[in-house]
């Protein structure tokens, strides 16, 4: 059976990789700041969302066969991670090339 939201969360982050190392190029992964906006999104990911997916009063339901089952601290899917980095390292990305593009012009 296919989980999935694995696989999209998978595919996001093949995606946002791609974009950076092959069309934008921004540099955004050499940054000290870019790895500390992830830490720091990370300490906030972790309470909420763990929060939301814990097994034992969830708000937020996965279906089994959508996921890979794997959790790590307080029961948060492990895809949540992988969307997250997705979803924060894309918007950054552009963030950063419209600026790279402004200083240009």
């Amino acid at each position: 059976m296919v989980e999935e939201y694995l696989f999209a969360a998978m595919a996001a982050v093949v995606v946002v990789l791609l974009l950076e190392l092959c069309v934008l190029r921004t540099g955004l992964f050499k940054r000290p700041a870019y790895w500390i906006t992830m830490v720091i999104v990370l300490a906030f990911q972790v309470p909420v969302d763990g929060w939301l997916t814990k097994l034992d009063a969830p708000v937020v339901l996965y279906a089994d066969w959508a996921i890979s089952g794997l959790r790590v601290p307080w029961d948060i899917p492990v895809e949540d991670f992988l969307y997250g980095f997705a979803m924060v390292t894309a918007v950054l990305l552009l963030w950063e090339r419209g600026r790279l593009a402004r200083e240009q012009a």
